[in-house]
């Protein structure tokens, strides 16, 4: 299976793991699953370590380093997922959300989230 991790979940995965639902960790923690961020996330993290909301050891390269180094592929924003954001309806504002609910509907990807917005969306996803 195919997962996208939202941006609390990766974090979450790398640091706070008691966080995550049981469901979720199982996911996470199966190595039989592939597991991807969004580079959406990336960015939306870089901006709080920018602006002194989060911090994260070494910055966006110490974020970069550490998906890596557990096996979490970085996914691009592509056309066709901003193309199906067009189509979303309103029922969730935050842009950095819903790039990540369009990417994993294009990429047929479960979306990990323990956001209850995300999920009133018709995309797959788990918590």
């Amino acid at each position: 299976m195919k997962y996208l991790l939202d941006t609390h979940v990766v974090l979450w995965a790398l640091g706070k793991r008691a966080k995550l639902s049981e469901t979720a960790a199982l996911a996470i923690l199966d190595p039989a699953n592939a597991k991807y961020v969004s580079i959406a996330s990336a960015w939306e993290l870089a901006i709080k370590i920018r602006l002194g909301k989060l911090a994260f050891e070494g910055g966006i390269n110490g974020f970069f380093h550490s998906i890596g180094e557990n096996r979490i592929g970085l996914l691009p924003i592509t056309e066709q997922h901003v193309k199906c954001v067009e189509s979303l309806p309103l029922l969730h504002r935050d842009p950095f959300d819903r790039i990540l609910i369009a990417s994993a509907m294009t990429e047929k990807m479960c979306l990990i989230t323990a956001d209850e917005n995300i999920q009133l969306y018709d995309v797959n996803s788990l918590w």
